[in-house]
């Protein structure tokens, strides 16, 4: 049964979320640790300026998406891209 929440800060601890829907929700700044995000789906999210770190990547696919400033290891993935389509085409 979905319970509704008021806006405030929240802290969720040692519970499943499983199945949750967040519509229209702003979660600037927050923060997760140790939480698991498999099969979730993130659609028209604004993640500038985030930071993952310790984060496994298997299988996460990428689409759509605005990579202007985004960087692996440092290395900006436009140029990442870049590079491969170059050598790819070749």
């Amino acid at each position: 049964m979905p319970i509704p929440l008021d806006s405030g800060q929240y802290v969720a601890e040692g519970v499943s979320l499983a199945g949750s829907a967040f519509e229209n929700v702003n979660l600037e700044g927050a923060r997760f640790h140790d939480v698991n995000l498999r099969r979730a789906v993130f659609d028209d999210v604004a993640l500038t300026g985030a930071a993952l770190r310790n984060v496994c990547l298997g299988d996460v696919t990428i689409e759509d998406a605005n990579l202007t400033g985004m960087r692996i290891d440092g290395i900006l993935v436009t140029d990442l891209l870049r590079v491969y389509r170059q050598q790819s085409s070749s």
